[in-house]
């Protein structure tokens, strides 16, 4: 087997919280030499080992270098002219002000990638602006089209536009790799995060643009044609979990019939107002409790198989435990990937979405704690003697 892609691609890292650390990461996991530069206190999003810190700063390493003390700023810039790509995400001014931009960098190593992953871009009214994944989402329009049983604006319980921006992010690090290789010439890549929520909103943008029509939240009717049922139905609790629901989408007179043999062709199913796919939409209040009245006595998974087999569109709305541990797909695929921790113990983090025929699988290291690669990277990247980063240390420098 080949080695990873990336691998003798080094990156520096000074990106953080979620957006950032997912385009390291996916680079990271393609061979990449990730050294993520880290101020003395990490961001609060839960142990850096373990859950979601654990899966976005696998296989990188960590070195903390004060970048408000002039000697650890040269030694970062010490560490750009070593590397290929320097990557952030904060706001546009940040680097600049710390001499680390690309017009900087590229003095001192030409063909250098400086990737700046900020919230708007460095151009516009709002280029210098602070967001968060949430703040885009609002902004591009997905908070107002979701909304909750009373109609109020809602949006992800998860920050997707970290997500999209991290996704973007490092698809733009493997284009400038691609074109350095190709023309000896490294380049600045100016990467808005709204820009790439907003990319992927798919047919309200279309709607938009095109009508000049904002499109009003879904709720769970059907987006692709007219279908009744349609919706979360809730299911028989599991392994004292009372929260267990399934998905059901019937969009034609034959599915119907084929729906109501299924579930054993109950005598509500033949009132007039259940008929036709006109008259279930508009009652479709009614339908659902009906419907509620049999997925309760089943669970989640044996409904969606009795209806699956029937030909009809269902599927289990899918929690934290079913996708840990229950989902077979992804135990087939051996997607959850054991890590060891330092006192022994394994913890499982999410693997690598695609597999290549040619080149050796990922062998996952655990996240870094803070610093946990000072030696390392000062001492055999950077040829600092032992009593010279002690020095460092006890300047404030860097910190361990």
């Amino acid at each position: 087997m080949a080695a990873l892609p990336l691998k003798g691609i080094r990156v520096l890292d000074f990106t953080w919280i979620v957006a950032g650390p997912v385009a390291t990461r996916i680079l990271a996991d393609q061979g990449a030499e990730v050294i993520k530069l880290e101020r003395k206190k990490p961001s609060t999003l839960g142990a850096r080992r373990v859950g979601l810190q654990g899966g976005l700063n696998r296989n990188k390493l960590s070195v903390a270098i004060n970048m408000a003390d002039p000697r650890g700023n040269e030694l970062a810039r010490r560490l750009a002219a070593i590397s290929d790509v320097v990557i952030d995400n904060f706001s546009a001014r940040v680097m600049r002000q710390w001499k680390m931009d690309y017009e900087s960098l590229s003095a001192i190593k030409p063909d250098i990638i400086c990737i700046s992953m900020s919230g708007f871009g460095h151009a516009g009214p709002r280029s210098n602006d602070v967001s968060f994944g949430p703040t885009l989402q609002a902004l591009a329009g997905y908070t107002a089209m979701m909304a909750d049983a009373r109609g109020n604006p809602a949006g992800w319980g998860y920050s997707y536009a970290d997500m999209a921006g991290g996704q973007a992010g490092a698809l733009a690090a493997l284009v400038a790799l691609w074109y350095r290789a190709r023309t000896g010439r490294g380049q600045f890549v100016d990467l808005s995060q709204f820009e790439a929520v907003a990319s992927l909103i798919g047919p309200a943008l279309l709607d938009a643009s095109v009508n000049d029509r904002a499109q009003k939240p879904s709720g769970y009717e059907s987006q692709e044609a007219p279908a009744a049922p349609c919706g979360v139905y809730r299911c028989r609790p599991r392994d004292g979990d009372d929260d267990r629901w399934l998905v059901i989408s019937v969009r034609s007179h034959s599915e119907w019939r084929r729906f109501v043999t299924a579930i054993g062709s109950p005598r509500w199913a033949s009132d007039e107002k259940f008929r036709t796919l006109y008259s279930r939409t508009r009652n479709r209040e009614a339908l659902d409790a009906s419907i509620t009245q049999w997925t309760i006595e089943h669970h989640a998974e044996e409904a969606m198989d009795i209806l699956q087999d029937a030909g009809i569109a269902a599927g289990v709305l899918s929690n934290g435990a079913d996708l840990c541990e229950r989902d077979p797909q992804l135990k087939d695929r051996g997607f959850w990937m054991p890590v060891e921790l330092p006192d022994g113990t394994t913890t499982q983090i999410p693997g690598v979405p695609f597999k290549f025929s040619d080149t050796s699988a990922m062998t996952p290291r655990v996240a870094p704690d803070i610093g946990d690669d000072n030696d390392y990277v000062l001492g055999d990247l950077l040829g600092l003697s032992s009593a010279e980063r002690d020095e460092l240390t006890a300047c404030g420098a860097i910190w361990t």
